[in-house]
């Protein structure tokens, strides 16, 4: 038997793949001892037991970013918290470990190689956080989901997805899809959404050209977050929803994607062969842009800039390009060969390897 300790939390791009890794674990040797490592801050304090694995705790600890009294405190809560995790180590007989990211993360590096114990590393993002720029130095093997991620030794293994996701079948699931919703499974849909809480942007965009698109002959299912008030729709043909509790079935009915572009959402439209626009969040250091990188170069997607998108954008770019039947099959085909939905399953693959040297 293995036992197996996943570091890493805070949000859920660093959850949801530990997650996803968890389960491929679990699934293929129930035996085995799954843990994982996070903080009682972070979003896996609540995920993680529900989903029915046991939580160990190390003290969240951020990197100091200029000369203050947290930064004079640094050393010793950093000391601590490796401990921490040294103690974790030792205690549970942890024989391999895998860091996602995160705070949890970059405590868990240090203790492992001081404890002898293997690891690996997973970046979900394009431009990696600091925790896994300074982990991959000391990999045993470092994954990333897209090319070209600047890290030590990586090399691409995709993104661990939802088990919902990896085994969707579109076709098969579009009738019930069509159902969920309200719309018809014979028409064509254009899925758009910004995320839990929604997209502004988006929201004010499709609010003045949602009948456009729906002119075209499309459908437009649209998840404008539990926050946001959204006039309500004249036709049927338009859906408006605060929130998709089942993104599965969302997809399996979506024939074109327009959405924000954060890691999580571009590896499932990929891997799932749906072709997109992205809109990438223009706040923050740029990454949702260079994650969708990759899928415009091949050819699966297009890019729009937030300070563009508008109205009248959207009926100048993708209302012509819902028309152009030859031009969506092209990013079909091209989407297919961008995703995978076997990243958890290489991942689990690394373990393996790590922990056989």
């Amino acid at each position: 038997m293995t036992t197996y300790l996943l570091a890493g939390g805070g949000t859920a791009g660093h959850v949801n793949p530990l997650l996803a890794v968890a389960d491929e674990l679990r699934e293929r040797e129930p035996a085995d001892t799954v843990l994982v490592l996070g903080t009682r801050e972070g979003l896996e304090s609540r995920l993680v037991p529900a989903r029915g694995y046991e939580l160990l705790f190390v003290d969240k600890v951020p990197f100091p970013r200029r000369p203050n009294t947290a930064a004079a405190r640094f050393p010793a809560r950093w000391l601590r918290a490796v401990a921490q995790v040294r103690t974790h180590l030792r205690e549970r007989g942890v024989d391999v470990l895998a860091g996602f990211g995160g705070y949890a993360a970059a405590p868990a590096y240090v203790a492992a190689r001081r404890e002898r114990v293997p690891y690996v590393v997973h970046e979900a993002n394009a431009r990696p956080g600091l925790a896994n720029v300074l982990g991959a130095r000391g990999a045993a093997a470092t994954g990333t989901v897209f090319e070209g991620t600047p890290l030590r030794g990586a090399r691409v293994v995709g993104m661990p997805l939802r088990r919902e996701i990896v085994e969707l079948d579109r076709s098969a699931r579009r009738a019930e899809a069509a159902a969920a919703f309200g719309l018809d499974p014979a028409r064509p849909v254009v899925l758009v959404f910004g995320g839990s809480l929604g997209a502004r942007r988006l929201n004010d965009a499709l609010e003045g050209s949602w009948r456009d698109l729906v002119g075209a002959g499309w459908q437009v299912l649209h998840a404008a977050g539990e926050r946001n008030d959204v006039a309500p729709p004249e036709t049927g043909a338009y859906r408006v929803v605060p929130y998709l509790d089942r993104m599965d079935l969302a997809f399996a009915l979506a024939d074109v994607v327009v959405s924000r572009s954060g890691a999580a959402t571009v590896s499932e439209v990929s891997a799932l062969g749906i072709p997109a626009v992205y809109v990438p969040y223009a706040v923050g250091n740029g990454e949702q842009a260079l994650n969708a990188a990759g899928a415009v170069r091949a050819g699966a997607a297009r890019i729009i800039p937030d300070a563009d998108f508008t109205p009248d954008r959207v009926r100048s770019e993708i209302v012509p390009l819902l028309a152009d039947a030859a031009a969506l099959e092209r990013m079909r085909r091209a989407a297919d060969g961008v995703g995978t939905r076997q990243g958890a399953a290489n991942v689990v693959a690394m373990l393996d390897a790590a922990r056989s040297r």
